[in-house]
């Protein structure tokens, strides 16, 4: 069993940048991947980036060259910097696990709008 617990979202202009933190409450050295979804009102939930367990990060191509994922073992956390903000990066993004099931954070809000 894995929780994850989203934080860094908020409201941001374009151009803007902001980070997102994904804390897990176990370690996640042993995680086969950690990744980030969103979805915006009215849409459905497309996924964004992910990171595997060897380091290895794929991103959706609406955020290549934007955005990074990262992780910090000894923190137990996964980040998402965000970078270059269109209004279309609104949603709420939401953070998952792919362990021995699939787990999901509650998400965090994040607005870009002049």
């Amino acid at each position: 069993q894995v929780q994850l617990v989203e934080s860094g979202g908020g409201l941001v202009q374009p151009g803007g940048s902001l980070r997102l933190s994904c804390a897990a409450s176990r370690s996640i050295f042993s995680i086969n991947a950690m990744g980030w979804y969103r979805q915006a009102p009215g849409k459905q939930r497309e996924w964004v980036a992910f990171i595997t367990s060897g380091g290895i990060a794929n991103y959706a191509n609406f955020v290549k060259g934007r955005f990074t994922i990262s992780r910090d073992n000894a923190k137990n956390t996964v980040y998402l910097q965000m970078n270059s903000l269109k209004p279309e990066d609104t949603a709420v993004y939401y953070c998952n696990a792919l362990a021995r099931d699939t787990y999901w954070g509650q998400g965090t809000q994040v607005t870009v709008s002049s």
